[in-house]
């Protein structure tokens, strides 16, 4: 038996307009699948999905086309073995990333607008932009890169980081990144792995109003890579390493002559958070990511050439790779260094506004901050914005009302879940089709989502697993140093044998859209009544004074459940019995009876990964007894200090069952 709390408005809260519906790139994309198939598939979005799905190779065949990649040999076929894993995609098509973004750019347009803390924009032209990723390639091949060597990046989020991805693209070398937000040691548990070739690293960045050292951990991070043959620093200088701005500002600089690789020669390799051990190297290939950045950026975010894109995030995260692929489709991004809530929440909305955003990408969490702070989105002019995309985690009903009361009714807030695993969305808004507050709107094409229960039964209405049952372009490659491919069946596969099982709970609603419910490994599962955690938590942390919350449900050996939640408070709140009362109040009357708490516990802080989410199923593992040292890399975690609090509360719970089992 599973329940939900589905969303029962049939009124949607947000509906295009007839304009806006014809004016929508997905519009004319749905007259060419038309006219290619002599099936009517305008005006109505779920039989172009369910086209989309039921024909893949016909789909992306299309968007192949639609956008305009290279020609493809006579009488290929888009897809020649629809199995998962090991799908093949488009055999014998080449092409590359780099030329794909630089194809047709003018000239004197901005490709990148830089800003950070002190809020003074730097624009850098497409000619600019192609120049220096033309110096910096031809400096790798000096250095000796070639096609399947690794470049890394220690970077923040800059000019420099999207060069030198470009640059190492357009030579089919593979890229991979961290942020500087990770220390040394998070970075070399990522790039250790990979044996890269060059460094290009940055010695500082700003962040919350200061300048952050990091020469140390660059110098740390050297000693730990023997394979490198060079570092290129940024912003600093040493005897043994080259300078960024000798290297991008080269005279005489050859043109950028991208190299055309198979469809499936790596691009980059993403990895996992590294919440249950060493992070996984997932790796993805030029033609996939190519095709589903298009997809997803053109026909569901339906952003045009000139477009200007400002989305929060940190090269760490898979969002970073999504901002940058928006180039593909002559937009203009822009890359902020810095805090979102310095020196104040309102950050976002004043840099949207500064730099023009037509689109804006933010995490529930931000917004949540903003509605807490009384932070009003209206203040700031932002009549460019057309677009509020949001991701990260769950994104309940009421913070997404919160914020479309303080902006043009006109904005589309789309709600965005997907994954590092394939690096796109699986479901989201649709430029075409309602939004309804707490849901998103619809599986975005090519993607055949399902819901299933434990047996592999398709659910509708009552939570699942969220499954893929046919395979996407940008699924991985493989994982690194997986070579028997035997860690990449059982991540995916395992389960449910042919059928992507992506590891979220979700709903599928009567109108189509998706409820996301949190990680199935983190459900909580009382009395066979399951329930995800975000359906508890969203609430709760909706009162005044709680900052945030985590719900665990633990299994125990004598065949018991125990399911604690554990607060943050703010304003120096104390957990008298009245604000017990109103938590257990707040749960009952919006998530369900049967899954009050067991306990409330004050808590020093809720971990999150380095991506913002709360570390839901390594807490669960902890609690249960599991060592610290085996379970997690406390690199990944943004307060891994607080990670014994939690063991010493799981210690004093055995210790508990087993005095009442003594007695």
């Amino acid at each position: 038996m599973t329940e939900s709390p589905i969303n029962e408005r049939a009124t949607p809260d947000w509906t295009p307009s007839p304009e806006r519906i014809a004016a929508a790139r997905i519009s004319d994309f749905a007259r060419a699948a038309a006219d290619r198939t002599g099936l009517d598939l305008t005006g109505d979005y779920p039989r172009l999905w369910e086209w989309s799905v039921s024909e893949p190779g016909e789909f992306w065949a299309l968007v192949w086309e639609y956008f305009g990649l290279p020609e493809r040999p006579p009488g290929a076929v888009p897809l020649a073995d629809p199995s998962m894993p090991g799908t093949t995609w488009f055999p014998g098509s080449r092409l590359n990333y780099t030329q794909e973004v630089f194809r047709g750019r003018s000239d004197t347009e901005t490709a990148l607008t830089v800003v950070d803390e002190r809020f003074v924009p730097r624009e850098i032209s497409w000619a600019a932009l192609r120049s220096r990723t033309a110096s910096v390639a031809a400096a790798l091949r000096e250095l000796g890169v070639r096609p399947g060597d690794r470049v890394v990046g220690y970077l923040p989020n800059s000019a420099e980081a999207v060069v030198a991805f470009l640059a190492t693209a357009a030579i089919g070398a593979v890229w991979a990144i961290c942020g500087l937000d990770y220390a040394a040691t998070a970075a070399e548990a990522r790039f250790g792995q990979l044996e890269p070739t060059v460094l290009i690293a940055a010695d500082e960045y700003t962040n919350a109003g200061r300048r952050i050292d990091r020469r140390a951990d660059v110098a740390a991070l050297r000693a730990a890579l023997p394979s490198l043959k060079a570092t290129i620093l940024v912003g600093g200088e040493a005897s043994d390493t080259l300078s960024w701005a000798a290297v991008s500002d080269q005279e005489g600089t050859p043109r950028l002559q991208p190299l055309d690789v198979p469809f499936d020669h790596p691009l980059w390799v993403l990895f996992s958070s590294g919440t249950t051990g060493l992070p996984k190297g997932i790796v993805h290939g030029h033609g996939g990511i190519v095709l589903e950045q298009l997809k997803t950026s053109a026909l569901h975010l339906d952003l045009h050439a000139g477009d200007r894109v400002l989305w929060h995030t940190t090269p760490s995260w898979m969002m970073w790779n999504s901002m940058v692929s928006t180039l593909l489709l002559g937009t203009s991004i822009v890359c902020y260094e810095g805090s979102p809530t310095h020196p104040s929440t309102d950050t976002l909305w004043r840099l949207a506004s500064l730099t023009g955003a037509t689109l804006l990408g933010t995490s529930p969490g931000y917004l949540a901050a903003c509605r807490k702070h009384h932070t009003d989105p209206a203040a700031h002019d932002l009549s460019a914005l057309t677009r509020l995309a949001v991701t990260g985690s769950a994104f309940p009903a009421a913070l997404h009302r919160w914020v479309a009361a303080r902006l043009d009714p006109a904005v589309q807030i789309g709600s965005i879940s997907g994954g590092t695993d394939a690096c796109t969305a699986f479901a989201g808004p649709v430029p075409t089709h309602p939004v309804w507050a707490g849901e998103l709107s619809a599986p975005c094409l090519g993607v055949a989502l399902d819901c299933y229960d434990d047996r592999g039964r398709p659910l509708r209405g009552q939570v699942g697993e969220l499954v893929l049952r046919k395979p996407l372009p940008s699924m991985p490659l493989r994982f690194w140093n997986d070579p028997e491919g035997s860690r990449y069946r059982a991540a995916y596969f395992d389960r449910f044998p042919g059928v992507w099982r992506h590891g979220d709970w979700i709903t599928t609603t009567d109108h189509g859209s998706i409820i996301i419910h949190g990680r199935s490994d983190a459900t909580l599962n009382r009395h066979g009544i399951r329930m995800g955690s975000a359906d508890i938590t969203a609430p709760v942390e909706r009162l005044p004074y709680v900052g945030e919350a985590l719900v665990i449900g633990l299994e125990e050996p004598d065949g018991g459940y125990w399911m604690p939640l554990f607060v943050t408070l703010t304003d120096g709140r104390r957990l008298d019995q009245r604000l017990r009362e109103q938590i257990r109040d707040t749960i009952r009357r919006h998530a369900s009876p049967r899954h009050v708490p067991d306990d409330i516990i004050v808590a020093p802080a809720i971990p999150h990964t380095r991506t913002g989410k709360k570390l839901e199923v390594p807490i669960k593992r902890i609690l249960r007894g599991e060592r610290l040292e085996t379970l997690i890399d406390p690199t990944s975690v943004d307060n891994a200090d607080v990670l014994a609090w939690y063991a010493m509360i799981g210690a004093q719970r055995h210790v508990s069952a087993n005095d009442r089992h003594i007695h």
